[in-house]
């Protein structure tokens, strides 16, 4: 029996997730969203192209919940994005904008987990790691089945921009990015190679603090261009995981994990390597950080517990 994906949020990246899971032939797709119509014409659109592309699977769209029953994993992109005020030409505060999505997470992960109480949950919809720590308190899953789509997303900028610089194949760039979702992401170049060749005998460290720092970046360079935020990374990044997932592959993917001591933090969820199958989170491996690493760990994770002070939970 196929499994069964709901995606919530029909935008671009939500979209684009049903698309990379149908052109994978992964499982059967469920898109859903508030806007009455475009679920539904996404789902059929991208069904019209399965004679041509060869997958042969379900895909519907719908405003319901009650459709999405029985789901084995739900990706949620569902969220606003932080954009001016076309009246006043500013922008939200970061407490008000943490809020907001807060309110929304909080809606969808109910009303999903009342049909599907045994999925689990791939949250995309930002601030990442805070909306985490809402679809924990709201869905009452243990933290296994709760994972944060941001180091899939940061590691593959990081090897993007390391082979552009190189002129190599990302398929030889080997590397994770740790910590929060945002400016205080943790690369590690310590830890980065190239077909097992230490990435700091093939570039100086200036070059390669660049590329760090265009990482961290990598999500505001993207709007800029477009006006916009990206979202074929971010949707191939969170079908990696439901890939993992849904193959039981035991694959070790940077993904935000609900920390309980791990790495000296507690209550937390912050992006460390997993190993993600058929049960979620797995296993969190702890890496061995030198002073550097961890300094930058540590005020990445201070970041991220600041925001989620936010939200009112403890």
């Amino acid at each position: 029996m196929r499994k069964k994906v709901t995606i919530v949020g029909a935008g671009n990246v939500g979209a684009t997730c049903a698309h990379w899971i149908a052109a994978r032939d992964l499982a059967d797709v469920v898109l859903i969203d508030i806007v009455e119509g475009m679920p539904q014409g996404k789902a059929l659109d991208l069904a019209e192209s399965g004679p041509v592309e060869g997958f042969d699977l379900t895909l519907s769209g719908t405003n319901d919940y009650a459709d999405t029953a029985g789901s084995d994993i739900c990706v949620i992109t569902a969220g606003v994005p932080r954009r001016k005020d076309p009246n006043t030409g500013q922008f939200p505060s970061r407490d008000e904008l943490v809020k907001t999505n807060q309110k929304i997470v909080s809606s969808v992960v109910k009303s999903f987990v009342e049909h599907s109480p045994d999925a689990i949950l791939i949250i995309v919809s930002n601030p990442l790691d805070a909306m985490c720590h809402v679809a924990l308190e709201e869905s009452g899953f243990p933290p296994n089945r709760v994972i944060g789509q941001a180091g899939a997303l940061d590691t593959a900028r990081y090897k993007t921009f390391i082979a552009m610089e190189l002129g190599v194949s990302v398929k030889d760039i080997h590397g994770l990015v740790l910590g929060g979702h945002g400016d205080t992401m943790v690369p590690l170049p310590h830890h980065t190679s190239v077909a097992g060749i230490p990435l700091l005998e093939l570039m100086d460290r200036e070059t390669l603090d660049g590329i760090i720092e265009r990482t961290r970046k990598g999500g505001g360079e993207i709007v800029k261009l477009l006006g916009y935020s990206g979202y074929y990374a971010p949707a191939a990044a969170s079908v990696s995981m439901v890939e993992a997932i849904v193959k039981d592959q035991k694959r070790v993917i940077p993904s935000a994990a609900y920390l309980q001591g791990e790495y000296g933090y507690t209550n937390l969820f912050i992006g460390v390597p997993c190993v993600l199958g058929a049960n979620g989170i797995e296993k969190v491996i702890e890496m061995k950080l030198n002073d550097e690493e961890k300094a930058m760990l540590d005020h990445s994770a201070d970041a991220v517990r600041s925001v989620v002070d936010v939200l009112g939970y403890n």
